[in-house]
């Protein structure tokens, strides 16, 4: 039986049954824009950004959540699918808090019109997202600037009361793409659309702060955001693209593996991000590995072996501290027996690392009294 196939801005592509106009562009490399689509979640069509012209349809379909017909002719970039994108953009940038102005030439110099952009945040900050903006890149894409439809006012305020998350519902477009991510990527199930209407915002359990409802704070929602709706605290108004350069690491928190972007300002750390093509985690980090960094930088952090003498510690040798650790443990086994010692393993090691310590313990020591701190 001969592959099913269909034509996209003039080329004929073969799909697998079951694809997406969307799912056989993006395998050929064929560029469709997308605000709501998040990859592994069930596709919406709510942004309508995605929208193309297929022959014979009455209107313009959905490309995220359109299957594909043997024979199908799409266009992605025709003369009505660009008018309908510019449309869509003018009302998402009228829809809230959007400061996504782009340069007209009526600016003399860079700075006036970062100045101009920050004026209509009635601050003196950017939005946190500019220049990681999904919706900034499309309206820089279609030369949409903002004005055309009345600013809708802020119903909600920014809520900042727990020490990870800014929800700052000004900039929310309501995509759902950050209840996808808690829902069908994490399944943590803490977030959902709540109300109706001009009334609607994501929610939180009853509407309550995240700190108050079953939020585990993994941060996936920070990374599926497109917007500046949702923002590291500890990032905001600090971390900007193009002042950053990009480190990619493996977690240092467990022996999962999960691998990590640094994003690296003056020498520190000031974001993490999950890479989202990397195994085993394909972008997800819980909350350690999203945010916490900072020990790194304490003050208080060791940086050598330290020996109690009386009720002070001094510093040694890696070899003066091992030496003393290696000559205890044989005192404490012959005067008192195997099991006067324990041992518990570090959930920062990887695997391996866990599995020789409990051989060590049991084949060595002759104890079985060994754990792992990742139970507590």
């Amino acid at each position: 039986m001969a592959q099913e196939s269909m034509s996209i801005n003039g080329s004929r592509f073969p799909f697998d049954p079951g694809q997406t106009i969307l799912q056989v562009a993006e395998t050929n490399r064929i560029r469709i824009p997308t605000l709501c689509y998040l990859k592994e979640a069930s596709p919406t069509g709510a942004c309508r950004i995605c929208v193309v012209e297929v022959d014979g349809a009455r209107s313009l379909v959905a490309a995220c959540s359109t299957p594909a017909a043997d024979g199908m002719v799409v266009h992605t970039e025709s003369p009505r699918v660009v008018a309908s994108r510019r449309e869509t953009l003018a009302l998402l940038l009228a829809s809230g808090n959007h400061n996504c102005a782009i340069g007209s030439g009526r600016e003399n110099a860079w700075s006036a019109f970062q100045m101009r952009a920050a004026a209509s945040d009635g601050g003196e900050d950017l939005c946190p997202a500019w220049g990681d903006c999904r919706l900034q890149d499309l309206a820089y894409h279609y030369q949409v600037e903002g004005g055309k439809y009345p600013r809708t006012g802020t119903r909600y305020p920014t809520e900042t009361v727990n020490p990870l998350i800014v929800r700052d519902f000004s900039r929310c477009i309501l995509c759902g793409r950050c209840v996808q991510a808690c829902n069908e990527v994490q399944v943590n199930r803490a977030i959902s659309f709540g109300y109706r209407g001009a009334a609607a915002k994501v929610v939180a359990g009853t509407d309550v702060p995240l700190k108050e409802s079953q939020c585990v704070f993994c941060g996936e929602c920070i990374q599926a955001c497109p917007t500046g709706a949702l923002v590291e605290k500890k990032a905001r108004f600090v971390w900007r693209p193009w002042k950053n350069r990009t480190i990619r690491t493996t977690c240092p928190y467990c022996g999962v593996g999960c691998q990590q972007w640094l994003h690296v300002q003056d020498g520190r750390i000031v974001k993490v991000t999950g890479v989202e093509d990397g195994s085993p985690n394909q972008g997800r980090l819980c909350v350690k590995g999203r945010f916490g960094y900072d020990f790194i930088y304490s003050d208080e952090r060791l940086k050598t072996p330290l020996i109690r003498e009386g009720d002070d510690f001094r510093g040694a040798s890696w070899d003066e501290a091992l030496d003393l650790v290696a000559d205890t443990f044989k005192t404490i086994i012959e005067e008192s027996g195997p099991d006067a010692v324990a041992g518990v393993s570090c959930a920062r090691s990887i695997n391996e690392d866990s599995y020789q310590m409990q051989k060590l313990f049991r084949g060595v020591f002759k104890t079985n009294n060994i754990d792992h701190c990742a139970r507590t």
